[in-house]
């Protein structure tokens, strides 16, 4: 999984993963990320890729599962949203 940084009008990160020989770009709201004790809080850079990291395994099946059409991620993964294949 690579990220590939913040998309300011989406409020998401780039996220890009290697699915069954196909590059897939995803979008993962920073909003995940942030402290949830903090109504409108958001997050930082730090904190968004540290939370990325810690939830490497999900953000990535939730985005094979999205992918693939067999099913939807559970929540709160199921907020991420494929916008690119090549």
């Amino acid at each position: 999984m690579d990220i590939r940084g913040r998309d300011p009008a989406t409020e998401c990160y780039r996220v890009d993963l290697v699915i069954d020989d196909r590059t897939i770009t995803a979008l993962v709201p920073e909003r995940l990320a942030a402290d949830m004790r903090l109504i409108g809080s958001r997050s930082s850079h730090q904190t968004a890729y540290v939370w990325m990291a810690e939830n490497k395994e999900k953000i990535e099946a939730a985005i094979a599962t999205l992918a693939r059409g067999t099913g939807r991620p559970r929540a709160p993964f199921d907020q991420i949203t494929l916008i690119e294949e090549r």
